[in-house]
């Protein structure tokens, strides 16, 4: 009891602690925010770019009249011009690479300090500058907002905590509510004992109650201990996307309370119902005899939930779409948490009724036995399959909500497209980014010229490419020829935008002057993923037709990759790494959702290692205590005559069976569930069916495994104390 409190309140301290982790780097980034103001003696400009795929933050200040500057956190006086204070990070890589010196002009005299930083791996910087060299200045008046420097928006944060309470709170419940249970059916033969010699019913529930509390109190502070410990050294790994100093990761006296209070007081209250069959029927306890069948109300709890989700599914396979309504909030997280609690509390009559059927056909002595003992005691082995029966269905709410967040922080197109101004890179450095591993296709853009002031004229772009990497980048094409100017024609746009064959259009060159190009009759019709740079309307330039010396400052490179998050990032890194100094826009995304969505894979996956010690843990306990309270009934076989291997498999296919059961039933409903909640989220995709096979293969695997675990818990040894006992 107490081990098994103290894995689990280390547990719920590390999921308790996260949204601390989070507030307090959002407090941290928000209080040095600069808030503009009418009037002030000092100007400043924010500049928010990416370096790789990580947000780098400059803030630019100039001295424009007499007065006192204000501070932000973590410094103590402003830089003055040609003066920089930059983070630890920021200074370290200035240090390891210093090509990119570009990125923060002028001396670095300082550091900021933790309290100005939102972690330790933020990238910030604060420049002194003069007011002339401001772009956009804005007059500074204080530091400081409520909102600013969210590292996760307020509703991911929500379907944060849920997933996470699904995936880790829900089977840490049961587990803690199993090792009380079980901690109390190992006294219940001494409770019955004290029972039948005079004490009290009242009493003797006492008892097992203040020993349950006793273990689990110090269990709760040998958890908080561990935590406490762990969270040392993982603040200074950290987790993608989000490293955190260690004094934010230390829980607030209300977590220390629900762990030193919460924990016992579970245990106290099952504690107290553990030991009612001892106190009541002591004479059932000291001498074996039938049990209660399980109650079948647990059930009910799946009618309503599963009748929402499928109601959902249903929906959606008709056409209709049910996304966009205010009651979807609560009807879907609602759904999950019964149809969760369903497949704890509706398994034992489930299996039990199956044991009996199985039992009533089968002719092997191994299956007969197991199904035998199945059908007279289900909630024994459910015990041991629960936590991973839950662990498997959190699993398909998280794939669930990845893909959900996936959508919405990045373009749905397969290709993404990266465009970088070709002013910020040199020949060399050109050659070095179209050669990095991920690019698929790539291209040079001119912009037409325009007279100064004209700002609303007709223009259009030149495209330098070749029809294999046109090919590359579209959905489809047809009429292209190579060696050949042609037109850019696409049919999702219509055709009255376009340019027309016959138009001329300047392009502006090195030296001051201009080259006018004729649109030509010849045209690739094709259909580009939106966004894109491949606009309709715009001339496709083989290279050996540019003309010679075209200005690079009105002229762009655009990178082709894959999609996915994992290539996006390793293209910024790669990018950033070339030349650290230019800005990349990635078309249709922004860099700060992608790091977003790291932060949030990063904690749902702590999520889903917590959920599998849980869930471990509690096959663990399970299975050792079962192998102990069988010990009289193994004996007893064993006289008879019994093979090892006969009790072997009996061990088997009782652990094997309601795991299948319970397994197959979070598979189905843990997959409809998520099938709900991306239907109600009005993402494109509605129906996982990659990550199907991944969650039936997982459960096959946990199914296996726990069937080989269970095989050593018996022992063929013939105690007479057991049989005497039995």
């Amino acid at each position: 009891m107490a081990a098994g409190a103290g894995i689990g309140v280390a547990c719920l301290a590390a999921v308790l602690t996260i949204p601390t982790i989070l507030g307090a780097h959002d407090a941290r980034t928000a209080a040095r925010d600069p808030r503009p103001a009418e009037h002030s003696s000092f100007a400043y400009q924010e500049l928010l770019d990416p370096y790789g795929s990580r947000p780098l933050q400059r803030v630019f200040l100039a001295r424009t009249g007499p007065g006192t500057a204000p501070h932000p956190p973590g410094l103590t006086t402003l830089p003055g011009p040609g003066e920089a204070v930059v983070s630890p990070a920021l200074h370290q890589l200035l240090k390891e690479h210093p090509d990119t010196a570009g990125l923060v002009p002028g001396r670095v005299t300082g550091l900021v300090a933790p309290e100005g930083l939102g972690g330790p791996d933020d990238l910030y910087a604060y420049i002194g500058t003069t007011p002339d060299r401001l772009s956009e200045p804005s007059p500074l008046d204080r530091f400081g907002s409520k909102t600013a420097g969210e590292v996760i928006d307020p509703d991911t944060l929500n379907i944060l905590r849920f997933t996470l309470g699904c995936i880790v709170l829900l089977p840490l419940a049961v587990f803690l509510s199993v090792c009380a249970r079980l901690s109390g059916e190992s006294r219940a033969r001494r409770l019955a004992a004290l029972r039948l010699v005079g004490l009290s019913i009242k009493d003797t529930v006492r008892v097992n109650a203040a020993e349950s509390v006793a273990a689990a109190g110090l269990g709760a502070v040998l958890g908080l201990v561990g935590y406490l410990g762990v969270n040392e050294i993982m603040a200074r790994v950290g987790l993608p996307g989000l490293h955190w100093y260690p004094a934010d990761g230390r829980p607030e006296w209300s977590t220390v309370a629900v762990c030193l209070v919460g924990c016992p007081a579970l245990a106290w209250a099952v504690g107290l119902f553990s030991a009612r069959r001892a106190a009541l029927s002591p004479i059932s306890v000291r001498r074996t005899s039938d049990r209660r069948p399980p109650r079948k109300a647990g059930t009910l709890l799946l009618v309503p939930g599963m009748g929402v989700i499928l109601g959902y599914c249903s929906m959606s396979a008709l056409g209709r779409d049910p996304s966009g309504g205010s009651a979807n909030s609560l009807l879907v997280p609602g759904a999950v948490l019964l149809t969760g609690v369903g497949l704890v509390f509706g398994l034992p009559p489930i299996t039990a009724w199956l044991a009996r059927r199985l039992a009533g056909v089968t002719k092997s002595l191994t299956v007969t036995l197991a199904m035998r003992r199945t059908e007279v005691d289900p909630g024994s082995s459910l015990r041991v399959v629960t936590g991973l029966v839950l662990l498997v269905f959190g699993a398909s709410l998280t794939q669930g909500v990845l893909i959900e967040l996936d959508q919405v922080s990045r373009r749905t197109a397969p290709l993404q497209e990266y465009v970088i101004g070709l002013d910020d890179l040199t020949a060399a450095q050109q050659r070095q980014v179209k050669q990095l591993p991920d690019v698929r296709a790539h291209f040079v853009s001119y912009d037409s010229w325009s007279p100064p002031g004209d700002a609303y004229g007709e223009s259009t772009e030149l495209v330098v490419g070749t029809c294999e990497q046109l090919a590359a980048t579209v959905i489809s094409m047809r009429g292209c020829v190579d060696g050949r100017i042609m037109r850019l024609r696409d049919e999702d746009t219509p055709y009255t935008e376009d340019a027309q064959p016959g138009d001329r259009f300047p392009f502006a060159l090195n030296d001051g002057r201009t080259v006018s190009l004729t649109v030509p009759e010849a045209q690739v019709v094709m259909r580009a993923h939106q966004p894109s740079v491949l606009r309709s309307g715009a001339l496709f330039v083989p290279p050996s037709l540019v003309p010679a010396g075209l200005a690079s400052r009105a002229a762009t490179l655009t990178l082709v990759s894959g999609s996915d998050a994992g290539t996006v990032r390793t293209m910024l890194d790669g990018v950033g790494a070339v030349v650290p100094t230019a800005a990349v826009e990635p078309v249709g995304i922004v860099v700060q959702a992608l790091a977003q969505l790291t932060v949030i894979r990063g904690l749902l996956v702590v999520g889903m290692v917590l959920g599998l010690v849980v869930g471990v843990a509690a096959f663990v306990v399970s299975v050792a205590d079962r192998g102990l309270e069988r010990r009289g009934q193994v004996a007893a076989l064993g006289l008879l005559g019994a093979r090892a291997g006969t009790l072997r498999g009996v061990q088997v296919v009782q652990v094997v069976v309601p795991l299948g059961v319970g397994l197959g039933g979070a598979v189905v409903a843990g997959w409809l569930a998520e099938a709900s909640y991306l239907i109600t989220g009005g993402g494109a995709v509605h129906w996982d069916w990659a990550g199907l096979p991944v969650l039936v293969g997982s459960a096959v695997g946990v199914l296996v495994v726990a069937g080989v675990a269970s095989v050593p818990m018996v022992r063929r040894h013939v105690d007479p104390e057991h049989i005497r006992r039995d």
